[in-house]
């Protein structure tokens, strides 16, 4: 892969991680708001938990972006980055467009899709 295509996946993965993370601070800020609010009934009970837990949710998941982003980044710094880690051949450009931090090509992708 040329540097070029390398600072330019680099900065596509630097902004969505600091991106993920100003989501997950806000996340954060908003359900320690939630659970100083003094509530009156029932139904504010269940719609605070609600939104609590739907906002847990949305943190687990970017969470878990946030640490392959991490991963994706090391490889770049290590010069491994593009390379599927299931057949080990280069992943396509076309792929990283899509998902920068990809760890396997379209065609692994499949098979371990398929065999979860």
């Amino acid at each position: 892969m040329q540097e070029s295509e390398l600072k330019y996946f680099k900065g596509i993965l630097e902004n969505r991680q600091l991106q993920i993370v100003k989501n997950i601070t806000g996340v954060h800020y908003e359900l320690a708001e939630l659970s100083g609010l003094e509530l009156n009934d029932e139904g504010d009970h269940a719609s605070v938990n609600n939104n609590s837990m739907i906002e847990s949710a949305i943190v687990r998941q970017q969470e878990q972006e946030l640490n392959e982003i991490n991963v994706t980044l090391g490889k770049i710094a290590h010069g491994d980055y593009g390379i599927c880690e299931m057949c080990e051949d280069p992943i396509s450009f076309q792929r990283l467009k899509v998902k920068p931090h990809a760890i396997y090509c379209i065609d692994c992708r499949e098979i371990v899709e398929k065999s979860k």
